[in-house]
Parts: structure tokens; C-alpha cells; sequence
């Protein structure tokens, strides 16, 4: 089987902390992970650490030394926590660590995750046997496991098979928080990225601010109810052959012009529990928080009721924030900074994106289409020296972009990149599509972060 490329590659045997590395686990855009054995006698806060762990390591000069103190204070909190949880459905995390390693200079700096050890993802169970007979049991579990997020404070905000870990029990927990946001009031606020086949309605078109999008708890309600009618059915509730076709199924529901058809396979009792979590709106799903879905779920596959959570103190934002292991996990990989694209409202006054002609890639200098303009009918390898020029892009970032292609046959996608020649620089050496971002067609919105691309080709897909 071909393996990805590794993020960070480290070698076999190599030592950190109490750990010692063995075979690579998986990888992706914001680090790697390796199984690990513990070689010494060491206690954490919850009595002995494990003989075995998955080790998470993130790239170097992601951390300052402030920043890795906090972390594992929180490691402490989050373990605290964790002793009061009678069944957790969520990884847990054993310690933050810091590579100290002159001689390898790749190496030296980097943080590291110390984290439970699964046996296998949902994702790969699927794969392997669509429609599973455990699937009932395990999506009350994945239920479980967002109630205990849920309570916490917390939006998971990248509910996907590939982030239901399954352990050697054969239950699930969540992992993979790269993408949480903690509550503050009724919304949070998280980076723009998120997996499309899981993104509800309102996504599309939320509210950005310097604080990064607008979610509820009700997204990741939405996310489970996909995950549910994939799991029982094995297909996606939305027709489409591809993402971007389920994409735009999506849009039109959204917007009112498409109803929903989930598949005659869906057995009766969850029929109604994913047709709830598939609410066109966030007002209809808010009526059915994880609590609520968890009884229905437990009454459907007859579980026994999950125990009940520990009280949380009022007005303790700051112990709320560490209880969970996702807490240092999302600080960590929140500094990778990643786009994704949303599709517009309806034009106003404060958007600008109708200067772009049509057929053409155009980038913007200010949100929402606005400030600088440059446009492209076709490839450009180098906006500084190529045959059309974009000459603020030297020293002011990419702030929004509009694809809007509306003829051609093939190639329709836009993909864009920081450095000449299509050549992928800084942190998209470790994407594994080494590229800064990409765009669907007849798709507009902002970017976050400061990205510079100076070059751009259109592609088949993204």
C-alpha cells in the first residue's frame, strides 16, 4: 500500500521524553503520527502513563517556550478531567513535550503530542465493510463522545470518519481537534477550513471576522447526521458523484430549491434522527442538541444511558478551556494557518467581486472582492515577471478570490501557489497537495491568514 508522505519524518528508535519512536501511524498537512513505547518508569497526573502511545509530531518553530508551558498545563487540567469521566469518548492526551535534538536540527524544536493509541479509524473500517453491523453502536458512542464536548464548552468542527478512532475494544472516541473552537456566548469562532461533504448550509455563507467564522454547536449536529446515513446506508445523503457535485446539491437545499432525499435504506428510527440533523437551518437543528440525539440513540439501538457528566463551574471559561485533551491540540495545529473558500451571499454594496470578468481567475487585495484587482483567463506561473503582472502582490497578501469560470469544459478548478513556476514554498511543503489553496469553480470568498501566492494554474479538481 503507498503511503503518503511523512510531515515530519523521524527515525525509527528515535527518544523523546519517555518514549521511544516506532512504525509511522499516518501523517498529514500539520504533523505526523508514530506509534511509541514507553522505555522508563514515568507518572503523570492520572498515575502511569502507558506502555504504549501515538506520538504527534508537529514541525519545528511552531511553539515558543510560553506557549509549550501553557500547553501542558493544560495536559494536567485535561487529564483532571478525564478521572472524572466514567466512559470518555474523546482521545486523550498524556503529555506536551518539546524534541530537544542538536544534532538534529529538523528535529530540535519540534512539539510533540503524546496521545492515546487507537487501533484503527472509522474510515478505514468503512472501507473495508460498508454499512458495518457494529455501525449503530458506534455512532451512539460517537453521540456520547460530542455530549461530553458538547458540555464542555466545545465545537468539534470536523466531525469525518477519519476522525471517529477506534480502539482496541472495538468502541469509538473522537480525535483529531485540529479544527475545535471553544464556545463563547452562542457561537465560536474557528478557521475557515472544513471537509465539504460535512459542511452545513449555513457555513456557506457565515460571518468572518478577525476572529476567524461564526459556528454553533448545531454544525457539528449536521456532521453527525451525515456521518449517520453514510455509516447505515453507505452513501451520502446529498446526490453527487464527487464533492464539488454534492456541493452544489448542497447549495440548492440551502437555498431552498431542492429537498431532501435520504435513502429508502435508512432504518426507521434513525430515518428521524438524521432527518433532524439534516435541518436546512440552525434554528431547526438547535432543538436537538447531543444530549437529546444521545437518549435517541441510546433508546433506538438499546444501550444502557450514558453516565452523567461532571458539573462544570459556572463563569470558569479558563478550566472549561483545558479539560479536554482537543484544548492543546487545537492551540498547536491552530498555527498552521488554513483557507478554505465559502460561497457569497447575495451581492451588496460591500462586495466587489462583480469586477471580475467572466471566464477569468481574479485575486483582491481586501476582503469580499474589494481594494486591488488582478485578473487571469488562463495559467500564470509568475504574477511578478510573467506576461500579465500583479504587481502588489510584492508586498501586500491575497485577501479574497473569485474563480469565475463559466465556459470551460475542463479544467474549471483554480489552485494557487506561493511560490513561481507552480513551485510550493513554506507551509506547503507539508500539504499533500503542495499547494497554497484551491478554489471551485463559481466559487468567491476570503482567505485567512497572509497568504502571497504568486502563481496559479487551473485544474481539473481540487
Amino acid at each position: 500500500m503507498r503511503r503518503e508522505p511523512l510531515a515530519v519524518s523521524v527515525p525509527y528508535g528515535f527518544r523523546v521524553g519517555a518514549w521511544e519512536v516506532r512504525e509511522p501511524i499516518g501523517s498529514g498537512a500539520f504533523g505526523s503520527v508514530y506509534a511509541a513505547r514507553r522505555t522508563t518508569v514515568a507518572t503523570d497526573g492520572d498515575g502511569s502513563l502507558p506502555s504504549h502511545a501515538a506520538l504527534k509530531f508537529l514541525p519545528t518553530g511552531t511553539r515558543t517556550p510560553r506557549q509549550l508551558r501553557h500547553l501542558q498545563e493544560l495536559t494536567h487540567r485535561e487529564l483532571e478531567m478525564h478521572s472524572r469521566l466514567k466512559r470518555p469518548r474523546l482521545i486523550r492526551m498524556y503529555e506536551a513535550l518539546t524534541v530537544s535534538a542538536p544534532e538534529s536540527p529538523e528535529l530540535d524544536g519540534a512539539t510533540v503530542l503524546v496521545l492515546e493509541r487507537a487501533e484503527g479509524s472509522l474510515d478505514t473500517l468503512l472501507a473495508r465493510t460498508p454499512r458495518p453491523a457494529a455501525g449503530p453502536a458506534l455512532l451512539t458512542q460517537i453521540c456520547e463522545g460530542l455530549h461530553q464536548l458538547h458540555h464542555a464548552g466545545w465545537i468539534h468542527g470536523d466531525i469525518k470518519p477519519g476522525n471517529v478512532l477506534l480502539m482496541a475494544d472495538s468502541t469509538a472516541r473522537l480525535g483529531d481537534f485540529n479544527l475545535a473552537a471553544e464556545l463563547d456566548g452562542t457561537h465560536a469562532y474557528s478557521s475557515l477550513f472544513s471537509t465539504s461533504d460535512y459542511t452545513a448550509p449555513e457555513l456557506l455563507w457565515s460571518e468572518i471576522s478577525e476572529r476567524g467564522r461564526q459556528t454553533r454547536p448545531s454544525t457539528d449536529i449536521w456532521a453527525f447526521g451525515v456521518l449517520a446515513h453514510l455509516v447505515l446506508t453507505g452513501t451520502m445523503p446529498l446526490p453527487g458523484a464527487t464533492p464539488t457535485a454534492r456541493k452544489e446539491a448542497l447549495l440548492r437545499y440551502a437555498r431552498g430549491d431542492e429537498e431532501l432525499r435520504l435513502s429508502p435504506e435508512l432504518p426507521g428510527p434513525w430515518q428521524e434522527i438524521v432527518t433532524d440533523c439534516l435541518a436546512r437551518t440552525h434554528e431547526e437543528r438547535a432543538a436537538h442538541d447531543a444530549a437529546s440525539l444521545l437518549r435517541r440513540a441510546e433508546r433506538v439501538t438499546g444501550t444502557p444511558r450514558a453516565p452523567r457528566l461532571p458539573r462544570l463551574r459556572p463563569g470558569r471559561r479558563g478550566r472549561r478551556r483545558a479539560a479536554l485533551a482537543l484544548t492543546t491540540t487545537a492551540a498547536v495545529l491552530g498555527v498552521a494557518a488554513v483557507l478554505v473558500l465559502r460561497d457569497a451571499p447575495p451581492q451588496t454594496s460591500t462586495y466587489g467581486y462583480e469586477r471580475c470578468p467572466a471566464g477569468s481567475a481574479c485575486f483582491f487585495s481586501e476582503p469580499n472582492g474589494n481594494g486591488e484587482m488582478c485578473g487571469w483567463a488562463g495559467d500564470d506561473a509568475n504574477w511578478l515577471e510573467g506576461k500579465e503582472t500583479c504587481s502588489w502582490t510584492r508586498t501586500r497578501p491575497v485577501k479574497s478570490v473569485f474563480n469565475n469560470d463559466q465556459e470551460r469544459k475542463a479544467e474549471h478548478d483554480l489552485a494557487f501557489y506561493r511560490g513561481t513556476d507552480w513551485i510550493p514554498t513554506g507551509i506547503d511543503l507539508t500539504r499533500a497537495t503542495k499547494r497554497t489553496g484551491c478554489t471551485s469553480v463559481n466559487t468567491q470568498g476570503n482567505l485567512t491568514g497572509t497568504y502571497a501566492p504568486l502563481s496559479h494554474r487551473w485544474v481539473d479538481h481540487c
